[in-house]
């Protein structure tokens, strides 16, 4: 199924496999990530957040989708590339600037621009194994 030239099954699976990198990510570094942000304990959880990272993380799937599909034959190794260069490009710059200004600790940017990172990698891998 596509539409303008970008599976949109690819782009589903891809975002829900993004989505599942992040609960293993933050299952994994929920307390380190909790005192670099200074919580000293947990919310209690809403469904709100976890609906607008959802929605996003379609979006995102979408943009890399089309970003790869623009470059010509899709691959795993050309959707791998892809998305480290969106990442180190886009995703981690904009992080430092956010953190640094808000005088966030930089144990916050490694763990949550980690998280980018892993989250467009897999979107990159799943895009590519679907191809067009």
């Amino acid at each position: 199924m596509q539409f303008a030239g970008i599976n949109l099954i690819a782009v589903l699976v891809a975002a829900i496999a993004g989505f599942g990198f992040g609960a293993v990510w933050y299952m994994v570094l929920g307390k380190p990530w909790m005192a670099a942000v200074g919580m000293s304990e947990q919310p209690q959880p809403t469904p709100l957040p976890f609906i607008a990272a959802f929605v996003c993380q379609l979006v995102m799937a979408w943009v890399l989708a089309g970003m790869i599909g623009h470059l010509g034959e899709i691959s795993i190794g050309r959707s791998m590339t892809s998305a480290v260069f969106v990442w180190f490009g886009f995703v981690i710059t904009a992080m430092i600037v956010n953190h640094r200004f808000q005088g966030a600790p930089w144990m916050l940017t490694i763990i949550d621009g980690g998280h980018w990172l892993g989250v467009l990698l897999v979107m990159g891998l799943v895009i590519g194994l679907f191809g067009v």
